[in-house]
């Protein structure tokens, strides 16, 4: 356990830490940049186990049925792993064509 972790007074004051990558999803008209944030919760929020939640800054899929990429996992790299497997398997159809 980091030394961050035991600051928190109460757990229900859901103290995180935040970490942010970003990917280039490849396309047949160009690549889109996905900013990804991990929050590290120190303590896991109420009704979940896992400490590590990863969520996209934009949807995918969006002329089927759209949805925020997001993956919980027990480390970072579970949690980012799950989120990026979702961009990765799901087009970009933004409006206006590919954004990055």
């Amino acid at each position: 356990m980091s030394d961050w972790e035991y600051i928190h007074a109460h757990a229900a004051e859901m103290l995180t830490r935040l970490h942010q990558f970003t990917i280039a999803k490849q396309q047949t008209d160009g690549h889109v940049t996905f900013a990804i944030t991990v929050k590290e919760f120190a303590v896991p929020p109420p009704g979940q186990r896992a400490r590590f939640y990863a969520e996209a800054d934009k949807p995918v899929n969006q002329k089927t049925a759209p949805f925020v990429p997001c993956g919980w996992g027990d480390s970072l790299a579970a949690a980012l792993g799950d989120c990026v497997k979702l961009i990765q398997n799901f087009p970009y159809e933004g409006a206006g064509g590919v954004a990055s």
